[in-house]
């Protein structure tokens, strides 16, 4: 698979199968991503990868907590701007249009949308799941090298047959992952990564991407 290829079809999974990753799949991953760059290559990545029993135990925890109706943990960074101005409200809002529109559910059925966004908290069904860290001491420079070592990882999953959905949401129950990660006092969740093989029995719809024009522009000759 070349790079665009693995760019163009990389997307968010939220269904995947039981078919376990190879452990030296991961590694070998990771082990490349470790090349992403960084500002004066600090590195400020953190990940913790969970398989087998540990995964399902955080499942299990995470399950209860969506059952019993717990409260979702204080926030320690802020996902979206209190007022997302245009163009971003918009793309955000027909974001969820597609996503729910494509399960059936519509505008109102605000139980529905809660029950499709639990799937989260069960990996939409991955064997495998990394999680995040960036220290709380580190800016906005370093959260942009995170991201893009999150990008990294996502195409070379690509590239060995794989797919990934990564999840701000885990940061919600970020106290139920440390319970299960052990993460130093500094370090924050930034999010968690679904990562296996898709289930394609699962429909989906994929959203769009603004035009070249709306984003980029060129100057010069």
């Amino acid at each position: 698979m070349d790079v665009y290829e693995a760019v163009t079809s990389r997307r968010a999974v939220r269904g995947f199968t039981d078919r376990r990753v190879p452990r030296e799949t991961l590694e070998r991953v990771l082990s490349a991503a470790a090349w992403s760059p960084s500002a004066s290559n600090l590195q400020p990545w953190h990940a913790y990868v969970l398989t087998g029993g540990s995964l399902a135990e955080l499942k299990k925890r995470a399950g209860e907590r969506v059952a019993s109706g717990d409260p979702w943990d204080e926030p320690e960074y802020e996902q979206y701007p209190p007022a997302l101005k245009s163009p971003y409200r918009e793309r955000r809002s027909a974001f969820g249009e597609q996503r729910y529109g494509a399960l059936g559910i519509p505008r109102e059925d605000i139980e529905a949308r809660q029950r499709a966004a639990s799937a989260n908290w069960d990996c939409f069904g991955a064997p495998a799941a990394l999680f995040c860290y960036i220290d709380r001491d580190l800016g906005p420079a370093q959260w942009s090298d995170v991201g893009m070592y999150l990008q990294t990882v996502m195409l070379l999953l690509r590239a060995e047959g794989l797919h990934s959905c990564t999840q701000m949401a885990w940061a919600k129950y970020r106290k139920t992952v440390a319970e299960i990660v052990s993460p130093p006092d500094e370090l924050l969740l930034f999010c968690g990564m679904s990562i296996g093989y898709e289930d394609v029995t699962v429909g989906y719809s994929r959203t769009g991407r603004a035009p070249l024009a709306e984003t980029v522009t060129f100057v010069g000759g």
